[in-house]
């Protein structure tokens, strides 16, 4: 009787082959496609790396333009370093949700 229980529902059973199934898939096309998936990954790493610090440094280098500019009680260089971060994050988000589409 414990067996049965360990077993879950049909459905659960259902998804946990599908999930096992794509794995499957996904590892057998990393492997066919060989070192490429070496460079590819480093490339990628790169284009998180960067759509994240360019608005990053774009929101930094503004603030700080505009805080010389028109002294004020806010700190615009905080707030766009924050906007940039933000804005980084779900653009590297966006590439890496891209990416995960493509392998399924």
């Amino acid at each position: 009787m414990a067996a049965d229980t360990r077993r879950g529902t049909p459905a659960s059973q259902e998804r946990f082959e599908k999930s096992v199934g794509r794995k499957a898939a996904r590892r057998h096309r990393a492997e066919q496609r060989g070192d490429e998936s070496i460079w590819f990954s480093l490339g990628m790493f790169g284009l998180v790396g960067w759509s994240v610090a360019v608005p990053t440094l774009l929101g930094l280098a503004l603030g700080v333009w505009i805080d010389a500019h028109w002294p004020s009680r806010v700190s615009w260089t905080l707030t766009l370093l924050f906007v940039g971060v933000a804005l980084g994050s779900a653009n590297a988000w966006y590439w890496v949700q891209q990416h995960s589409r493509e392998d399924e």
